[in-house]
């Protein structure tokens, strides 16, 4: 490869595989590596990572992506990474003492259900701008020091590390040098005050969480360290969840501005400002970035199953062989058919909240097969983009008219696209780099490197690809909605 100028590397740790983007210095990619990230299912709701397979294939990635480069011309190195995944080290050693607690994982239910009915949902969602819910780090933390034998111990002891995947990525890159998160995936926790800006010692004492486990919390944009696995010395400069890292890549830089990640899960973040908006509509308030010591807040709508239906279809049902056939048996089915999927499969996430949901069809007739369960799996994803919107607008009604930039794997299927569209009665932007959260990360990166501008100057880095149009009549898409949400209702446990 001819590289000329400085090179951005951007490390995306997903929940099902593992990405390197090499970008240029106008953010233009230039080399792609990936590789697929094994589950691990040990009890029903229950979700695994090894640790070692994310550390093997992070660094597979990286060397593969920059192949014909020196590392003299990589300026900085991006990570962004699933969020809210637990992994629990030994400092010594840098071992993992238990495979990761993946963001999936419903194991603590009953904990949250306990600490909700105790009284103590207020205290959190006042500090933390989350609800009491397995999803997030704090009870998984507190499961791993409570049944992994001698681990609370050792934590008291200071022995132990924790941290959200971008920590432990860090912690091994560096070699144990830098133990360090940003603080977009510490507002992920349930242990981040998002107003204060640091750990909160009532919340720490509310799990029982140790003090002395926590990585230090620095900007999105910032001095990481450095690694010297790749060949040479190379800085690592950025750091954000996925989530956040690709409305950075959407270049939603203005209050209002809306973006909806396409992946396992999907994930909708709103640009609330420097103020936070607490919802009342049950969604979630987040960070939407931290820069320079500011901090810019987002309403954030999480939905746990999207692209991970289509893996249903292909891997459960074997009615696929690959995800890019979904769209294509989705645009045969008969439009007389009224099918719901409701995918539950590890509860459902916001506005429900309802970790002990489970995944249902409903309208099945004999008529309905292969193409009418496919266009059901897609349109459920647009089905809860709408609730997420909805709900939104009702907390913050500043929002106004909805332009929905979008990204991830899901967007290449414009069928997909086409009807989210036509349910929103919005238009929908397709995006030319479609990998945005690698494109976050790197930018990022440029940021600390001095290489690009920050969000407070004109965004150069987004450019549309497609814009889908409304084309369904609103009486039908309100109809269609409806339907789903009376779906939805059979579905919740609470």
């Amino acid at each position: 490869m001819n590289v000329q100028g400085k090179m951005l590397l951007a490390l995306d740790q997903g929940t099902t595989s593992t990405r390197a983007i090499l970008f240029d210095a106008a953010l233009a990619p230039r080399a792609t590596a990936q590789r697929e990230l094994a589950q691990h299912y040990p009890a029903p709701g229950w979700v695994e990572h090894e640790p070692e397979d994310i550390f093997a294939s992070s660094l597979a990635v990286l060397r593969d992506a920059m192949a014909g480069c020196a590392p003299g011309d990589i300026a900085g190195i991006g990570i962004t990474n699933q969020r809210e995944t637990v992994v629990l080290w030994d400092r010594a050693s840098g071992r993992a003492l238990h495979r990761a607690i993946v963001w999936q994982d419903r194991r603590t239910a009953d904990a949250c259900a306990a600490l909700r009915a105790a009284g103590h949902e207020a205290l959190v969602n006042a500090k933390t701008g989350l609800l009491l819910d397995p999803y997030f780090s704090a009870t998984k933390l507190a499961w791993l020091l409570d049944n992994v034998a001698g681990a609370r111990a050792q934590a008291e002891r200071g022995e132990l590390a924790f941290g959200t995947v971008d920590c432990f990525l860090l912690w091994r890159l560096t070699g144990g040098a830098v133990h360090a998160t940003d603080a977009t995936n510490a507002a992920r926790t349930m242990l981040f005050d998002i107003v204060q800006g640091d750990w909160d010692d009532d919340l720490l004492r509310l799990f029982n969480i140790p003090r002395a486990l926590l990585p230090e919390v620095r900007d999105c944009a910032a001095d990481f360290g450095e690694t010297t696995l790749l060949g040479g010395r190379i800085a690592i400069r950025g750091m954000a969840g996925d989530q956040h890292a690709a409305t950075l890549g959407q270049a939603c830089f203005a209050p209002g501005m809306l973006k909806s990640t396409y992946g396992t899960g999907c994930f909708a973040l709103l640009n609330t400002g420097d103020a936070p908006v607490f919802s009342r509509n049950r969604l979630l308030t987040t960070l939407a970035w931290q820069l320079g010591g500011k901090r810019t807040y987002a309403l954030e709508g999480a939905i746990f199953v999207a692209g991970a239906a289509v893996q249903w279809l292909r891997d459960g049902l074997g009615i696929i062989k690959e995800a890019r056939e979904a769209g294509e048996l989705a645009a045969r089915a008969d439009p007389a058919q009224s099918v719901y999927l409701v995918p539950g499969f590890v509860g459902l996430g916001a506005p429900w909240w309802d970790a002990e949901a489970r995944g249902a069809i409903f309208g099945l007739t004999r008529n309905a097969g292969r193409a009418e369960l496919a266009r059901a799996a897609l349109e459920a994803v647009a089905y809860q983009t709408k609730d997420l919107l909805d709900a939104m607008r009702a907390d913050w009604p500043g929002m106004g008219e909805t332009v929905l930039r979008v990204d991830g794997g899901m967007t290449a299927s414009d069928f997909t696209m086409q009807f989210l569209a036509d349910l929103l009665g919005a238009p929908v932007d397709r995006p030319t780099v479609m990998e945005t959260t690698a494109l976050g990360a790197a930018y990022l990166a440029g940021m600390q490197a001095g290489l690009l501008p920050g969000p407070d100057q004109a965004a150069t880095h987004w450019r549309l690809d497609r814009r889908f149009q409304p084309q369904m009549a609103r009486e039908d898409a309100l109809r269609k909605h409806a339907g789903w949400r009376d779906a939805v209702q059979r579905t919740l446990t609470r």
